[in-house]
């Protein structure tokens, strides 16, 4: 029965990305296509915010530029790409099959942080047990040294890259249990586990801020420079993906992105910055 609802859940959220691309992201390329300058960039909720910041920089640096950004989830924004509805898709996994023959560029790096409310006691949880967590083994708090109260999961939804990610380097082969609650954004999964002292979830750790706690994992806190050096291991790319590589004003976007200005500005703002290009292929 679990499989069944799995694979519906599957077939629905495909049909949904390709409603999201026609709906939403069409619109806005359209529109960006009648002028003469203009770009398109869609995808990863967890990169939106990042991406949104570039754009306005480098709007600020070029005012006759026009950057357009919006979120709906990494597997969206690359399909975006793939039916020419976006001219640059933001994705936080790395592809996988058919995608691969996109041009990628890791624009950052980025880690998984498993976020509790402050008021929580647990400070620390090992990987096996974080896993047991959301696969709905454990379901009390005070199995893991917390208060006797059931545990609130908080996880994304399908398509995402962070749940795919996470699905990778945390999960393996134990799928998050159906009882999750599911949401569509690291904001939305931020401001639940900040109203709910019960619950824990997962975002980008650029993100986390002081209404939300992030938990060591074996004893490793996630830092930049515990990532760096090797000892955190829950941490992504931050893809840029065009359909070929970029020319015009989306490679003026990307070298912007790309410069020591723009990786400073991302570095301050939690993400691993990355100082050469990557070329996909």
């Amino acid at each position: 029965m679990d499989k069944r609802i799995s694979n519906l859940k599957s077939q629905i959220s495909k049909y949904l990305l390709w409603l999201f691309a026609f709906l939403f992201v069409i619109p806005v390329s359209v529109g960006c296509q009648r002028s003469k300058a203009g770009i398109t960039v869609a995808g990863s909720t967890s990169m939106e915010p990042f991406a949104e910041l570039l754009a306005e920089e480098f709007m600020m640096n070029d005012p006759s530029s026009h950057i357009y950004v919006q979120g709906g989830g990494s597997t969206a924004g690359i399909e975006a790409v793939r039916c020419h509805a976006a001219h640059i898709g933001l994705s936080s996994r790395s592809l996988i099959g058919g995608e691969k023959s996109l041009y990628t560029v890791t624009i950052a790096k980025d880690a998984i942080a498993i976020i509790i409310h402050p008021k929580n006691p647990v400070q620390d949880l090992p990987l096996v047990k974080i896993r047991e967590v959301f696969s709905g083994e454990i379901k009390n708090w005070e199995e893991l040294g917390g208060v006797d109260h059931s545990i609130v999961l908080v996880t994304r939804e399908e398509g995402s890259g962070t749940r795919e990610a996470f699905q990778k380097l945390l999960m393996g082969e134990e799928e998050i249990t159906l009882g999750a609650l599911v949401q569509d954004s690291n904001g939305a999964i931020r401001q639940v586990v900040a109203g709910d002292p019960n619950a824990i979830g997962y975002i980008s750790l650029g993100l986390v801020n002081e209404k939300v706690k992030a938990i060591k994992i074996s004893g490793v806190e996630p830092t930049v420079k515990n990532i760096e050096n090797g000892h955190y291991h829950l941490v992504r790319p931050f893809l840029f993906v065009f359909n070929s590589e970029p020319v015009g004003e989306a490679k003026s976007f990307l070298d912007f992105v790309m410069s020591p200005e723009a990786q400073k500005l991302l570095f301050r703002e939690g993400l691993i910055p990355i100082l050469s290009k990557s070329k996909g292929g």
